[in-house]
């Protein structure tokens, strides 16, 4: 950490090139004192790369910035801000802290807060940016947060970890043991020093692996931002045997949507199912992920088109977790119908559980994206192929 960077005129230079092109001023033959230009330009990108998702540490002055890679894997605010309020108490331990913005946000849910992070340089950032940010209770600490835990007598009211995928594991099924640090293997040293447990790991796991290599499940959260699964959650409690619940979240702009049920009610549930009516709702993608596929067709009396299409209807319109539309008309899909109906128009094209891809339809019928008309092309109960012809329904 070069705490030249903080110099005024450094920071001057910083904020008045957040705009200009980088190549340029990397050629350019500006001189500083005691800084090097690539390090400014370190400075800028990462910046940049904070403006909507960090956004209390793009507008806060004096804010240090690692390179843009751990800009990138960090939590975004709004999600990080979720996480913390799943959890409160007297302390919390962070194991994996990273850039520091998941614990800024436990921060405002518990009076201290420890920060481990292994690389020296990162903690060194954290401690300087929860200083600039006026957090004062978070104690930070340059060590492997498992170590520290082996060789510590204290217990905290909750853990948090985010493991990482190691680099070897990418483009494979993925185990929660491919990660590091491997909670499976620490298990037993978590709960030493804590009866709560959050453990964040990637969208890419399936769910059921990571049941298969944890114990005392509570709590699983999908959470989505903007309709993108950013994160899963699994919240475990020391000696717990209840019902799991899975909990979906899509964080948007102005409203969030929620859907909650027990993993029992979706292996037990049988949805309803009919013919396309009145209305048409497609899950978020949080809820996709969760595979409540029959427990939201029971929760909120809807039916389902097709065991397999994931889409459902209404003859009343109702508050949906997801894109909800009004049908227009349902269609046969024949090649005759739909180029008579559709070729070179503009409409939004899904397909579910349907043969073909939707590249592969918009270049069979000349379909240009954009417009007004969402058509679904899916199959219907009676294991027909149909098309639905909807327009969506705006808040």
């Amino acid at each position: 950490m070069n705490k030249h960077i903080l110099n005024t005129v450094n920071q001057k230079f910083i904020n008045d090139n957040l705009d200009t092109d980088i190549v340029s001023l990397l050629l350019s033959k500006t001189d500083f004192k005691d800084v090097d230009i690539k390090d400014l330009v370190e400075q800028i990108e990462a910046k940049k790369k904070c403006k909507t998702k960090l956004p209390t540490w793009y507008i806060t002055e004096n804010i240090y910035y690692p390179n843009k890679l751990n800009i990138e894997q960090t939590s975004s605010e709004i999600t990080a801000q979720y996480k913390s309020t799943l959890l409160k108490g007297k302390s919390l331990i962070d194991l994996t802290g990273g850039f520091g913005v998941d614990a800024f946000y436990f921060s405002k849910q518990f009076r201290e807060v420890t920060h481990c992070e292994l690389d020296a340089n990162l903690s060194l950032i954290a401690e300087h940016n929860f200083k600039t940010l006026k957090i004062n209770h978070i104690t930070t600490v340059a060590t492997d947060g498992i170590h520290y835990l082996k060789e510590s007598n204290s217990t905290y009211d909750c853990i948090y970890i985010d493991p990482s995928r190691r680099h070897d594991s990418k483009g494979k099924v993925f185990y929660l043991k491919d990660c590091l640090p491997d909670v499976t293997k620490h298990l037993d040293l978590l709960f030493k020093h804590s009866r709560t447990i959050l453990i964040k790991v990637s969208p890419m796991l399936d769910i059921s692996i990571g049941l298969s290599e944890l114990k005392w499940v509570k709590d699983i959260h999908v959470v989505a931002l903007d309709s993108e699964v950013k994160e899963l959650l699994f919240l475990l409690e020391k000696n717990f045997e209840g019902e799991i619940s899975i909990k979906t979240v899509n964080l948007l702009k102005d409203d969030s949507q929620f859907f909650e049920f027990k993993m029992s009610e979706e292996k037990s549930t049988e949805p309803n199912y009919s013919l396309p009516k009145k209305y048409a709702y497609e899950p978020n993608s949080a809820i996709m992920k969760a595979g409540a596929f029959s427990a939201i067709s029971k929760k909120l009396n809807i039916s389902k088109l097709h065991k397999h299409s994931h889409l459902y209807t209404s003859e009343n319109e109702i508050e949906f977790p997801g894109r909800r539309f009004k049908i227009v008309r349902v269609l046969p899909y024949s090649k005759k119908v739909i180029a008579k109906q559709f070729s070179k128009t503009k409409a939004n094209v899904t397909t579910r559980n349907f043969p073909e891809t939707v590249a592969q339809i918009r270049k069979k019928y000349c379909i240009k994206d954009g417009g007004e008309l969402y058509l679904f092309f899916t199959t219907n109960v009676n294991n027909e192929k149909i098309v639905i012809v909807t327009e969506q329904i705006r808040k």
